[in-house]
């Protein structure tokens, strides 16, 4: 968290500054860790799962509030592949009725 001021001057970060980032870092792993896992082993639908990481993104972007562009390129297609893989259509909701064979062979 260092880098030149707008001065001209170096702005280094103090010890609070940097526990709090890793604080905020560490929050942000532990969310996107969760929803993966849910995401993955739950069976939600794909609705459920979307609105999973719209509040995801949002909590995000309130731990880092100019992090949106560092959200779309490391965890939006993340995400959008995990959904893809793993949820539920609409058709699975209902369930599979397997016809029993009428005669036995």
């Amino acid at each position: 968290m260092s880098g030149p001021h707008k001065n001209g001057v170096e702005n280094v970060a103090t010890p609070e500054q940097l526990a709090d980032e890793t604080r905020r870092v560490r929050k942000v792993r532990q969310l996107v860790d969760i929803s993966t896992s849910l995401i993955m082993q739950s069976r939600m639908s794909r609705a459920e799962a979307e609105l999973l990481v719209e509040s995801v993104r949002d909590r995000i972007l309130t731990l880092f509030p100019d992090g949106a562009t560092t959200y779309e390129v490391v965890y939006a297609p993340r995400f959008t592949r995990l959904i893809d893989e793993f949820t539920r259509s609409p058709a699975e909701r209902r369930g599979v009725v397997l016809p029993f064979p009428t005669q036995l062979k």
